[in-house]
């Protein structure tokens, strides 16, 4: 870990006036309370207090002192000019006044199932693969749903508008200290994805939240609108956040047995099978939005059902070719709306029960999934994911592995406001409800 000492000396390197203190909700969004170089010392004391009971799924007010605990690797040096110096960031976990962390914060959610992983031995590393769609903005500067390009999928510049701010982007994003793999358009008009290396699964939950600043930021400077809602445009691709995963024991991907025909270990196999056990308990969390399952539906490449694959990408949990060290679990029906420290502690817990309690998933599917008839997926024991808010919800409200993974405070929070974001989404009259009854009826 840098010792303030470093970051005391990166500030002055860098010409740092203010300094960002970030932390997250249990909804996923960004908070910060931002302070000049005058409390540096308070900082780095763990000494910088909030009111916890303006932040959703935090505290009651009589509970509502919290302090900032900054975590000092973290620190990091923000892209944006200033005329009087420059701005950086350190992202926090939230502790209680009595000096405990506090249960309701989603990293120290995380940070929790990290530890119980470290003694079993394991090390969760993580590769996330991005998406986000880019829009025009109107002409008073109000985000459209028009589409900056009609490229596809791999197209290449003279269709693909984006591929200058993908490349921006990618360079702002390696001077923050990512390290950028490949990036393309997408399958969908205005649909992008950059995607980074896998590492550490707290250092790759920041650096989500850190790369949806980036992108939306850099999108407005350019007059346009970065979303990462999952479907934001009807009869096209929506946009996903699939997660690679591996575990590591003494340096070693344990995932890979090269005995095995297909390269994979007894824990691999077992980790799949905790995976598919607990997929529903997790959906209201990796699919967090009303919008989210208007994506999982057949014909667009996304997840319906829970099965696994060596080979095709219809099920919901497939293993892609490499094999080594690069052995990995690839979890597909997350969106890049969900909370990404509530996503990876839901799957982190997944596997490992699977290892611990031996869960051996059910054979491979290796035809395409959306082809078979109903008695097919019968016959194969193929189920389907929840297909709406509401009844994602009810399977995490009712799941003791739930209330393990979150803690009674988060879990309870969280099903209280998703069961009112559905009743609300409900209750509303559409558009589609007026251009199809009002004349009719």
């Amino acid at each position: 870990m840098r010792s303030k000492a470093e970051i005391k000396k990166l500030i002055e390197d860098n010409n740092v006036k203010f300094i960002r203190l970030e932390f997250v909700d249990i909804f996923g969004q960004a908070k910060n309370v931002a302070t000049t170089l005058n409390d540096i010392d308070k900082v780095l004391n763990n000494e910088m207090m909030f009111d916890g009971s303006s932040v959703d799924g935090f505290a009651r007010i009589e509970e509502s002192d919290m302090f900032l605990y900054p975590d000092l690797d973290s620190f990091t040096i923000l892209p944006w000019e200033s005329e009087r110096g420059s701005e950086a960031k350190i992202i926090c976990n939230v502790y209680k006044t009595d000096g405990t962390p506090f249960l309701g914060c989603p990293r120290n959610i995380l940070i929790r199932a990290i530890e119980d992983a470290k003694q079993l031995g394991y090390s969760f590393k993580i590769g996330p693969e991005c998406e986000f769609f880019l829009f025009n903005r109107g002409e008073h500067g109000e985000p459209t749903t028009e589409t900056n390009d009609k490229a596809g999928y791999f197209d290449l510049g003279h269709l693909d508008n984006g591929e200058k701010f993908r490349r921006n982007a990618s360079l702002i994003l390696e001077d923050m200290g990512f390290l950028i793999e490949a990036s393309h358009h997408e399958c969908g008009d205005g649909q992008h994805e950059i995607d980074f290396k896998y590492d550490e699964a707290l250092k790759t939950a920041d650096r989500i939240m850190t790369f949806r600043q980036v992108i939306k930021r850099l999108a407005k400077e350019e007059g346009l609108h970065a979303t990462f809602m999952p479907k934001p445009l009807y009869g096209k691709h929506g946009s996903g956040m699939h997660i690679n995963m591996s575990l590591t024991k003494n340096d070693k991907n344990i995932f890979f047995d090269k005995t095995e025909e297909d390269g994979l270990s007894e824990e691999a196999y077992y980790f799949i099978g905790g995976i598919l056990k607990y997929a529903k308990d997790f959906t209201s969390i990796t699919n967090p939005l009303v919008n989210s399952y208007k994506r999982l539906v057949p014909g667009y490449e996304a997840p319906c059902y829970i099965a696994w694959s060596n080979k095709n990408r219809s099920p919901l949990v497939r293993i892609p070719a490499s094999r080594g060290e690069g052995t990995r679990v690839e979890l597909r029906n997350p969106d890049p709306s969900a909370n990404p420290y509530l996503v990876l502690a839901s799957c982190l817990k997944a596997g490992t029960r699977g290892i611990k309690e031996k869960i051996t998933p059910p054979k491979p599917i290796e035809a395409n999934i959306y082809e078979l008839t109903s008695k097919e997926k019968e016959e194969y024991g193929i189920t389907q994911l929840p297909r709406s808010l509401r009844e994602a919800i009810e399977i995490t409200e009712k799941s003791e592995f739930m209330k393990e993974v979150l803690g009674s405070h988060t879990h309870g929070i969280y099903v209280k406001a998703k069961k009112k974001e559905h009743l609300d989404y409900v209750m509303r009259v559409t558009k589609w409800e007026i251009e199809n009854y009002l004349t009719s009826f």
